[in-house]
């Protein structure tokens, strides 16, 4: 059955913020894939959060040249929803991609070089079935690639109408600074940075939202409900089949030690009538200087529940002070 996106996607359940000082807005919540979109995953699945998603006016959809099982799969996954479902409604979407991480073997497929960076983003766009991405970002910093040589291929991406605007991602406050410098000089203004952000990974807190604001970009954040350890999946145990006990990027161990926090947490969301998962995208949305956040989502229960996180209500100061009480210790920590 052909798709025909719901008439009230944009009848002001959504809010759309301004990315930095720039011309464009991003919802509220975007849709990252990361997880959920490969081919480990039913696309018949994949397909109905996507729809859902823009249904519920999430215009913004988050990509990256490794997301996926195998690397590519993502891309490739979403480009066939796309040719069949949204190709109508390219111009309401914004698609974003990036590269940085491996990608393919030898020299040339993983961090900053200019050969790598500008293949990959032919490669996402022939796999995304796309003329041109709206954003293209540097995915993490090359401690080896001079940085003129890494922004010069956003640049180029930018200039050669194959990415609308350029972003960069995991780059610390004072990577950054250089970039906006050297991107400045180029003419080509970064737009926004994607860094991790969550209750209990507040790094960003602590520089770099203030170089964005100085230089005038966005800041859509990711891993806002810390892998998941933010939702009530944890409150009690520690699923077999969960993020926490198969994946590489966070351990069981993890989980057991913040399950009392997120306990803790979760009291101070049932006070306000959310979900914990929604009072953690809520807080994390608190700052007006955060354009965005980024969300995952392996049901469309889940993007539902998720998405709700615009319609809680504002944070008391009292509120506040409680999260802060349980969550400072591990303001400076980086999951």
């Amino acid at each position: 059955m052909s798709y025909q996106a719901d008439e009230g996607r944009y009848d002001g359940r959504m809010p759309y913020e301004r990315s930095g000082r720039s011309g464009l807005k991003l919802p509220a919540v975007s849709l990252g894939l990361w997880h959920n979109f490969g081919d480990d995953r039913p696309l018949a699945n994949s397909r109905a959060i996507l729809r859902r998603a823009f249904d519920l006016g999430v215009t913004h959809f988050d990509l990256a040249n490794n997301y996926g099982v195998p690397y590519g799969s993502a891309e490739r996954n979403f480009g066939t929803v796309y040719a069949q479902d949204f190709a109508r409604y390219r111009d309401e979407l914004i698609i974003s991609t990036k590269a940085g991480f491996d990608m393919w073997p030898g020299p040339y497929g993983e961090f900053g070089s200019r050969k790598y960076v500008l293949a990959s983003l032919d490669q996402s766009l022939l796999r995304m079935g796309l003329d041109y991405v709206d954003v293209f970002y540097s995915h993490r910093p090359d401690p080896e690639t001079p940085f003129e040589e890494t922004m010069g291929a956003l640049d180029h991406a930018v200039r050669s109408g194959k990415a609308l605007y350029a972003g960069i991602s995991n780059y610390t406050a004072e990577q950054t600074v250089q970039a906006v410098r050297i991107m400045r000089e180029l003419g080509t203004p970064l737009l926004i940075h994607q860094p991790s952000y969550s209750m209990i990974n507040r790094w960003i807190e602590h520089g770099l939202l203030d170089v964005l604001d100085e230089a005038g970009m966005g800041c859509i954040v990711y891993s806002p409900l810390a892998q998941g350890l933010l939702t009530d999946r944890y409150l009690k145990d520690v699923p077999a089949d969960s993020r926490a006990a198969t994946s590489r990027f966070l351990t069981a161990e993890q989980a057991e030690d913040d399950r009392a926090l997120a306990v803790q947490l979760n009291e101070i969301a049932a006070a306000r009538g959310q979900t914990l998962a929604q009072m953690a995208l809520s807080w994390a949305r608190r700052d007006p200087r955060v354009t965005s956040v980024l969300i995952g989502a392996s049901s469309v229960k889940q993007l539902e529940d998720n998405v709700g996180c615009v319609n809680g209500p504002e944070f008391t100061e009292d509120e506040l002070a409680q999260i802060d009480k349980l969550t400072a210790p591990r303001a400076a920590g980086d999951r």
